[in-house]
């Protein structure tokens, strides 16, 4: 009897622990696009996994031919169709860059007065 208590207790403690918020890790949410031939290193860097490095191959790409369209990222190094796809969303290659992250949960931010 003894050992089935505590299974059930481990269980619940182990599905409790498997929640993002248990692990300290909470989920971030991402708002926009960047633009690819205009953004500056920190607006490449916000998007989701894609660090410096990454961000340096862009910069590399865009100064030999600017992008038509957000499907030659695929064309840089270390960006293959599968991480196209997660970032497809957050990329364009006209207008201004708006892409902001937040984390799930939190109080959105303020809006910007205008003027």
């Amino acid at each position: 009897m003894r050992r089935r208590v505590w299974g059930v207790v481990l269980g619940l403690g182990l599905l409790g622990a498997s929640g993002a918020e248990a692990r300290g890790k909470a989920r971030t949410q991402y708002t926009g696009v960047v633009n690819l031939n205009e953004a500056t290193e920190e607006e490449l860097d916000r998007l989701p996994g894609v660090g410096m490095k990454a961000v340096q191959r862009i910069l590399a790409q865009r100064v030999k031919r600017r992008f038509q369209r957000p499907e030659e990222l695929v064309k840089v190094k270390g960006f293959g169709k599968k991480k196209f796809q997660k970032l497809k969303p957050y990329l364009t290659v006209t207008g201004p860059s708006t892409l902001t992250q937040q984390k799930a949960g939190a109080e959105p931010p303020p809006p910007k007065p205008k003027g």
